[in-house]
């Protein structure tokens, strides 16, 4: 199996990475910082193959895919895990262009990918499209504005890649998580604010980027047959909020 993730200079990708690679897949890992997927392949060896990335690139998409060497082309299984979420100001306040860096990756930068490796899936009669999407997705809460909608995109997009994908083999996936350490995700959000970003869990036990990463290697293992939709995860210690109500 070739699996191609994009975002994986760490977090959720880097242990996708890690999980494929040590149960003998072949691994294309994608991301800007250059000498993270260099020590990443490194660390799991010649069945991973840096591929340096920006994906709200659309040239530099293309130019990737060109540039792969004809035994990695046919990818089976594409993980569009690239994402970021940027700010917490209620959307009055927060940043215009937050929003659109938000926009051009989770949103443009995955139907880019999806849009250039789904044909050759189709013509071979199978593969899986997973995409990262969040509960932010299904719940909105205060200053999840723009991210949760990005995250919304991605869940619909992801049932209509379903329904235009009926009869030919491929698959595509939802993967919606709720609270998760371990990873950059609140350092993005909180602008490098290390001490905020560890208050997000303080006193919890989240879900790990290896959570999630085992969730990746059990649906793309699936039989071939079945297709997962959406799914949400949550650790325990996380729940849903009560309605809002602004009192006199």
């Amino acid at each position: 199996m070739i699996v191609f993730i994009t975002g994986a200079t760490a977090g959720f990708g880097a242990a996708m990475a890690r999980i494929f690679a040590t149960n003998g897949h072949r691994v294309l890992i994608a991301g800007r910082r250059e000498d993270r997927l260099e020590a990443l392949a490194g660390e799991l060896g010649p069945n991973v193959r840096p591929v340096p990335l920006d994906v709200t690139s659309k040239a530099a998409i293309h130019a990737a895919l060109d540039a792969l060497p004809a035994p990695w082309r046919d990818i089976d299984v594409l993980i569009n895990n690239a994402g970021l979420a940027l700010g917490i100001k209620p959307a009055h306040e927060a940043a215009l262009e937050d929003w659109e860096t938000m926009i051009a990756t989770n949103c443009s930068g995955l139907v880019t990918m999806t849009r250039a490796v789904l044909p050759r899936m189709v013509e071979r009669g199978s593969g899986l499209v997973i995409n990262l999407g969040s509960v932010a997705g299904h719940y909105p809460y205060p200053g999840g504005n723009v991210y949760g909608a990005t995250k919304a995109f991605v869940e619909q997009f992801t049932l209509n890649l379903r329904a235009d994908l009926v009869g030919t083999g491929v698959r595509a996936t939802n993967i919606a998580p709720g609270l998760c350490g371990g990873t950059e995700f609140s350092n993005v959000r909180l602008k490098g604010d290390d001490a905020a970003a560890a208050k997000v869990y303080e006193g919890t036990t989240p879900l790990t980027a290896e959570d999630i990463a085992g969730t990746a290697y059990w649906i793309a293992t699936l039989p071939p047959h079945v297709n997962v939709n959406s799914i949400e995860l949550m650790p325990t210690c996380q729940g849903f909020s009560p309605f809002a109500i602004k009192r006199n």
